[in-house]
């Protein structure tokens, strides 16, 4: 069992975010896990204005960035992006749309069709637009052929956390890096049910 995470630029659920859905993701089912970023597509002066938008750049331009081998290698991708206008970023807009991209290619040619995905997002505001960032990716994913896998309320935790879409988290300057225990418990109760479903239909 194969899994994939990627996050959009400029600033997600920070490293934690991650970090939380890789750990729990390799510990369930034996997953092998790949956790990558989406390169950024500005000029980083064109940011030097955002503290946090220029320190996620720098702690992650050395770092490896998704490509098309790393989504068409897994068996199911946990998205993540920060919503920007009520959207997915247009860092990872570019990677799952640009022609000139492997992975817009591999969905057209269908080597993504029957590949579970979810996703996790996060706005600075209760009402920015989390929502409809997470059903505008799942759009496009549907259009590749995935399967989409949201946590519902499939656990009464999720009554804490509130999103049956996904996992959202309102972003602040104070938990950028040190995200709250019930998004911690969302992240991983949405990466086991990713791996579950995952390992039954690849089993199957």
């Amino acid at each position: 069992m194969q899994q994939a995470g990627s996050r959009g630029q400029p600033i997600g659920c920070g490293f934690r975010g991650r970090r939380t859905v890789g750990a729990s993701s390799g510990g369930a089912a034996g997953a092998e896990v790949r956790v990558r970023h989406v390169a950024e597509t500005l000029d980083p002066q064109s940011f030097a204005h955002s503290p946090a938008w220029t320190a996620n750049y720098e702690a992650t331009q050395d770092l490896p960035a998704a490509t098309g081998d790393d989504i068409v290698w897994a068996d199911a991708v946990i998205f993540g992006s920060p919503t920007r206008f009520g959207s997915p970023a247009a860092q990872l807009r570019a990677f799952l749309y640009s022609s000139g991209t492997p992975r817009a290619g591999c969905g057209r040619r269908g080597k993504l069709a029957d590949q579970v995905s979810a996703a996790f997002t996060s706005a600075n505001t209760l009402h920015g637009g989390q929502e409809t960032t997470l059903l505008a990716l799942y759009i496009t994913l549907m259009h590749f052929g995935g399967i989409i896998v949201p946590p519902g309320y499939t656990d009464p935790m999720k009554f804490v956390d509130g999103n049956p879409y996904g996992v959202s988290l309102v972003a602040t300057h104070d938990n950028i890096e040190d995200i709250d225990k019930a998004t911690a418990d969302a992240l991983d109760h949405l990466a086991r049910r990713v791996v579950t479903t995952a390992g039954r239909l690849t089993a199957s």
